[in-house]
């Protein structure tokens, strides 16, 4: 099969295999859309199972992240990059310089950041070789460093919104939320969430995380299996993507979706399907906004902490309006929201607006 006849090709721009076999580097970066500036979006380094998932995330995670870019209404196009893990490599600073220099040769069109699999100091590492990087450690109170306590953020006041729109009531005390997921977002969300006074139910395949959150968190333990179907009023996903499909959402007890993880559905059909379920769906790209946010100030070097906070504010605002055209046409949530983003990328909304 051609790459251009792969199901997940959405008339992307470029698409590059890279390697480096010094440092064991192979990698492929998608960018979808330069449209409203450079494509941005972060790496992730994981284990597939076989090259062609690689590139099915790498292709559905770019095309996310130009919606992504334009909901939140940032200079950025859309792209992604993933780093293939090999059996128990273990990172290292050869093979990030690799990657740096991978993307210095794409001359700004790309840049990139942390995701899954990465942090603050690969990024450090990124960026002795190129200067397409954000996501870098902080320097006073300057916008910058691990986005994902900006993501946790914007989930949190995601799940507020989602509450008020289902419930009329955005109060967490006593709320009971499944979160799957505890790594670096997943944790910052589940002590905001204690902090509301909500009931936390977590799952994570690493047992290092649920150990950091147990310690310091009054959580209930369930196996990752389980967590989608626990008895819970909102379930958060925080961990990888294709979750919500056609076999798993009808036993979905929760009525309220609303999580960091990208790619949430497994097709554009099973929101239809949640929605059919009565179950309300925060779209994962603009719920999760709040990492790219924070990186964009970065990069441009216009924000403070206190800027990006206020961005990141607005996510709820944007929720709003989607659950509320939602309820209003009776069309699913994902569907709204994607169709707001072509709009965006198009220039149609500008257009609109001069006409206005």
């Amino acid at each position: 099969m051609s790459v251009f006849d792969h199901p997940e090709f959405d008339q992307h721009e470029s698409l590059h295999f890279v390697q480096d076999p010094e440092s064991g580097l192979k990698a492929i970066i998608a960018i979808h859309s330069t449209a409203l500036g450079p494509a941005a979006g972060g790496c992730r380094r994981w284990q597939y199972a076989n090259d062609d998932d690689a590139l099915t995330d790498a292709l559905r995670l770019s095309r996310g992240m130009t919606y992504k870019n334009a909901v939140a209404g940032l200079k950025f196009g859309g792209g992604k990059s993933v780093i293939l893990a090999a059996d128990n490599a273990p990172k290292s600073a050869q093979l990030f310089h690799a990657f740096g220099r991978q993307i210095e040769a794409l001359g700004g069109r790309y840049i990139t950041a942390e995701d899954v699999g990465c942090s603050v100091e690969d990024m450090r590492l990124v960026k002795e070789q190129t200067n397409y990087v954000s996501g870098l450690p902080k320097s006073g109170d300057s916008a910058g460093g691990d986005p994902s306590p900006h993501t946790a953020l914007g989930v949190f006041l995601g799940i507020q919104s989602a509450l008020k729109a289902k419930s009329g009531n955005d109060s967490l005390d006593g709320v009971r939320v499944a979160v799957q997921g505890v790594g670096h977002v997943g944790l910052h969300l589940c002590r905001m969430l204690h902090e509301a006074g909500a009931t936390l139910v977590v799952s994570d395949v690493n047992g290092n995380n649920i150990k950091l959150a147990s310690d310091e968190l009054p959580v209930t333990v369930v196996a990752p299996a389980e967590l989608l179907y626990s008895d819970v009023d909102v379930l958060a996903p925080c961990a990888l993507g294709n979750i919500l499909t056609s076999q798993t959402i009808p036993s979905i007890k929760a009525k309220i979706i609303a999580g960091a993880a990208n790619n949430q559905l497994a097709t554009d059909d099973d929101g239809k399907r949640l929605a059919e379920h009565d179950i309300l769906y925060a779209p994962d790209y603009v719920i999760n906004a709040g990492g790219i946010i924070n990186v964009a100030h970065e990069y441009y070097g216009d924000g403070s902490e206190e800027n990006v906070r206020a961005d990141i504010a607005r996510i709820p605002e944007r929720l709003d309006a989607i659950f509320a055209e939602a309820l209003k046409t009776g069309r699913p949530t994902n569907a709204i929201a994607d169709e707001l983003a072509r709009r965006l990328v198009s220039g149609q909304v500008l257009q609109e607006r001069r006409s206005a």
